[in-house]
């Protein structure tokens, strides 16, 4: 009788496996479409998403978040993940640090503090007491430097915890492996 019953779970899981396999394959060509569409204000071969560039984007975090589809396609699979705080916290503070203006830079820095500092706040980052204490003076007069310490604690989190999976995700996989096809079709 237990074969009976698992005969047809086996048959249903290797469906589903099938299943999921379209369906991924499918959320990679959506996705690379989107992509495509977000940065296709230009119609240059150089900005177009290629194999190569989506290759380097695993040599490390930083090749990764200098391209703007790399940028792009981590943030989405953060968001996924609903781990998206550390990106968002490590891109405001490079758009922090260039403000020109002191009244600026002010006004930004206490909502950067608010917004991902302040225990207990929306995106709240992980980072240990003494530097969300010294971040917490540093609000109170603040320099184009006062976010280093805990941007370069989130950089280091993301680089070892969140671009591994991402590198191991399905979205990056299936991006890889559909350019692969596309190149070799020509």
């Amino acid at each position: 009788m237990p074969s009976l019953i698992i005969e047809p779970l086996n048959t249903q899981h290797f469906i589903m496996d099938r299943d999921d396999r379209k369906r991924n394959k499918n959320i990679g060509k959506n996705f690379m479409c989107r992509l495509q569409c977000m940065f296709s204000h230009s119609s240059s071969s150089e900005s177009r998403l290629s194999l190569e560039d989506t290759q380097q984007w695993s040599q490390s975090l930083e090749r990764l978040l200098e391209s703007k589809y790399g940028l792009a396609t981590f943030r989405n699979f953060l968001k996924s993940e609903y781990s998206d705080e550390n990106i968002e916290f490590w891109l405001t503070c490079e758009d922090y640090k260039k403000i020109k203006s002191s009244f600026r830079m002010s006004s930004r820095a206490k909502k950067i503090y608010e917004q991902f500092i302040k225990a207990e706040s929306p995106k709240e980052i992980n980072i240990d007491y003494h530097t969300r204490e010294q971040i917490k003076r540093n609000v109170k007069t603040p320099t184009m430097h006062c976010f280093d310490d805990a941007q370069k604690i989130v950089f280091g989190l993301m680089e070892r915890d969140s671009y591994p999976r991402f590198l191991r995700s399905d979205v990056y996989r299936t991006l890889l492996e559909n350019l692969a096809a596309d190149t070799a079709k020509g």
